[in-house]
């Protein structure tokens, strides 16, 4: 069967210093279809229409996203200021590659042209989910998957930028009457998504792979004992909370690493954080790191903290895991169903626990601690040829 692959939000965010967890679920897809038989295509609205790829094309795409490198900006680009730089070569590569192009109302024509009909449609970023786009697959008998990784603007819109909840309720209904089919990445997920979309096509649940990038040196231990905090710096991420424990924490304390990306309305936190007496003393700002570097920072810690308020999959504490790092995370229900009793679970409401627990971690001499992680370290964790096995007979 003919795949036709969205990679929409890929190209949306080339300008990202790194790949959140749903643009690298994007690119295992682009990577894993490319090594399966048959036609495969590629469909991105850019910021000037929509481009339609075939194998070929798709290949050179994916081989610019691992570099991290695209050519110069074409004519269109250059008149197009609005678009950040990185995104508009990419955008400008797209159209030296592409197998045709078209403004959004030509789309329907164009992959009725271009694409046999029946393809098989796959979305996996959550974006470019219109209605627009289902009707001119629609027409060409195209069956439609789209993953679904979280419900968190539905089920928690205090944590969203301002209009995302209504957006994403759109993309859902539209999901909801044309998708023939929904991969959910857990079944807390599926259970979200069926709360939402009670008539939905029917669920598949498959957990994303965890890939384990290799440390660049061996276990490091830093002059004090330090704890990691992993993903964007977000309101739903609660990072405020590791500030008022360490603040609340007598001297000498643990070091805190705070790693990612700077999100959405994070003012506030940044100018307490940079107020605050223990910024670069206690905790520093990470960002713009190679997952070798992470992981490094990971396996020379004493534990990796999630007091998030919500996740959709959580892959930060699953790759904690396999490296046998300890995890401290708030109670949260995908958290039981991928990583069962290996956390800490430590709710929010009990920061006297939260200390207990990182003192209990941070007394540990350097030889129990590392003889604890090489045992504790778990193997089993789902892997992308599982994820694999149970999609691509469906899609």
């Amino acid at each position: 069967m003919a795949r036709l692959l969205d990679l929409t939000r890929l190209i949306a965010r080339a300008d990202a210093a790194a790949r959140s967890g749903v643009e690298r679920v994007e690119f295992e897809y682009l990577e894993r279809l490319l090594r399966e038989q048959g036609p495969l295509f590629a469909l991105v609205r850019t910021t000037l229409g929509y481009v339609l790829l075939d194998r070929a094309g798709v290949a050179r795409v994916h081989d610019a996203l691992q570099r991290g490198e695209w050519g110069p900006r074409d004519l269109l680009a250059r008149l197009s200021h609005r678009t950040p730089s990185r995104r508009a070569r990419a955008e400008s590569d797209l159209r030296r590659w592409c197998l045709a192009r078209s403004r959004p109302r030509g789309l329907g024509r164009m992959l009725r042209r271009h694409v046999p009909r029946g393809v098989s449609y796959i979305n996996v970023g959550h974006s470019n989910l219109r209605r627009e786009v289902m009707v001119a697959l629609r027409a060409g008998g195209a069956q439609i998957t789209v993953l679904v990784h979280d419900m968190i603007p539905l089920d928690f819109p205090q944590f969203t930028r301002a209009g995302v909840a209504e957006a994403f309720a759109i993309r859902m209904a539209t999901v909801g009457a044309f998708a023939d089919r929904i991969i959910a990445v857990s079944h807390d997920t599926a259970a979200r998504i069926t709360a939402h979309l009670p008539d939905s096509p029917p669920i598949t649940v498959a957990h994303n792979g965890v890939r384990i990038a290799v440390p660049t040196g061996g276990r490091a231990p830093s002059p004090r004992p330090a704890f990691v905090v992993l993903g964007t710096i977000e309101p739903r991420k609660n990072h405020a909370f590791l500030l008022d424990l360490w603040e609340r924490m007598s001297a000498p304390r643990p070091i805190l690493h705070i790693i990612g990306a700077r999100g959405w309305d994070m003012a506030p936190f940044f100018d307490r954080l940079h107020a605050s007496p223990l910024f670069e003393r206690d905790i520093f700002l990470w960002h713009g790191l190679e997952d070798a570097q992470v992981a490094q920072m990971l396996i020379s810690s004493r534990g990796l903290l999630m007091p998030s308020f919500a996740e959709g999959f959580g892959l930060p504490p699953m790759e904690a895991a396999a490296l046998g790092v300890p995890v401290i995370c708030n109670d949260l229900a995908i958290y039981a169903e991928t990583l069962g009793d290996y956390p800490v679970y430590a709710p929010l409401t009990d920061m006297y626990l939260w200390e207990t627990k990182l003192k209990n971690f941070a007394d540990l001499s350097e030889a129990d601690y590392n003889a604890s992680c090489e045992a504790r370290a778990l193997r089993n964790l789902p892997d992308w040829d599982d994820h694999f096995a149970r999609v691509l007979p469906l899609i």
